[in-house]
């Protein structure tokens, strides 16, 4: 009995023990956490003058890099959706009429007309191939991949001399000719450069239409907004156009193929909603889009941000500059 008791008392002093180490740990993590502050608050105070002049250093650099860079201007013009329904209703109205008689002859009126060509339009101004065609078409190639500036003086455009030469109209860029590649941007390159500068949205509310251009030139960039508007104007309509007289042949041929009262009536019907798109697409200057408000010449710049450009600098300089004094710090202290 007496060597039973004397276990347990043992037992429960090795357990008071491992309690009351636990405990003095823990109150020294609490200390060393209030002395890593206090060494942290020391290291900072003795680096201030460190943190002080790359701080400057950075500030200064960002504010000379930010004054560097050249203005660019943004021009808007405000749209609305043209109204085309009138023949979007005919078409409607005669797939509920004819729609089982023209399914006979393989002809779908099911959503016929119904598509929104405002928002074919939006997506079609963001594609490579359009966006290629307009610049192409436009001879604004240079104007696109070599600009680097305007000169508000002269009213002209600052070309990189290294990527174009102004004098001889030449592309003089050096590239790598063993990869196939020439001096003259290529259909990829020029629409990375401009994709970027056409900004082109829709208001959920009001279903009018924002789209802009920054440049370097102010003229240029109402220019090209306006340009870009006839051009997706005339892009669609034309598109029509080839798809309404491509429906007129077609419908005019099964006429000819066809005795059936019922069918020449719904192809009569047919051709008639396919004239009027045509006539529309031939009258309509503004075919899919509608200026509100026309794209003016920008008077101030829209880029760069040069405030945000040198508080970002400052506050990565200060964040560098403690990060290199603390670990300056903490080495020194560590080889001590």
């Amino acid at each position: 009995m007496p060597e039973h008791n004397n276990e347990s008392l043992e037992r429960k002093l090795k357990d008071l023990e491992t309690r009351y180490s636990k405990l003095a740990t823990s109150s020294s993590t609490g200390d060393s956490d209030e002395i890593d502050l206090r060494e942290l608050w020391r290291a900072i105070w003795q680096g201030k003058w460190i943190i002080i002049g790359v701080t400057f250093l950075f500030t200064a650099a960002s504010v000379v890099y930010a004054f560097t860079l050249p203005n660019e201007y943004k021009s808007t013009a405000i749209l609305a959706p043209a109204s085309q329904n009138s023949s979007a209703g005919g078409l409607a109205k005669l797939a509920g009429q004819f729609g089982g008689l023209a399914s006979l002859a393989g002809i779908n009126l099911s959503g016929a007309g119904g598509e929104d060509k405002s928002v074919i339009a939006m997506e079609i101004i963001k594609t490579w191939g359009f966006l290629e065609d307009y610049i192409r078409e436009n001879n604004i190639e240079a104007e696109v991949f070599a600009a680097k500036g305007w000169d508000r003086k002269t009213n002209k455009i600052i070309f990189d001399e290294g990527i174009y030469d102004t004098e001889s109209k030449k592309w003089v860029r050096e590239v790598a000719s063993s990869k196939g590649e020439t001096a003259m941007p290529n259909s990829w390159e020029l629409y990375e450069k401009f994709k970027d500068r056409v900004r082109i949205s829709q208001d959920k509310n009001s279903g009018l239409v924002k789209l802009s251009v920054e440049y370097y030139s102010p003229y240029m960039a109402k220019e090209w907004v306006d340009k870009l508007v006839l051009a997706i104007n005339g892009h669609i309509q034309t598109q029509d156009k080839a798809e309404a007289k491509k429906s007129i042949e077609y419908l005019n041929k099964k006429i000819n193929e066809t005795n059936i009262a019922g069918m020449q009536a719904v192809f009569y019907q047919l051709i008639e909603e396919q004239t009027k798109t045509l006539m529309l697409a031939e009258v309509s200057d503004e075919y899919v889009f509608k200026t509100i408000s026309p794209a003016k010449v920008a008077e101030e710049e829209s880029k760069p941000k040069r405030a945000l450009i040198s508080v970002l600098g400052t506050i990565l300089g200060g964040l560098f500059a403690m990060t290199f004094v603390l670990i300056s710090y903490f080495r020194i202290d560590k080889k001590e």
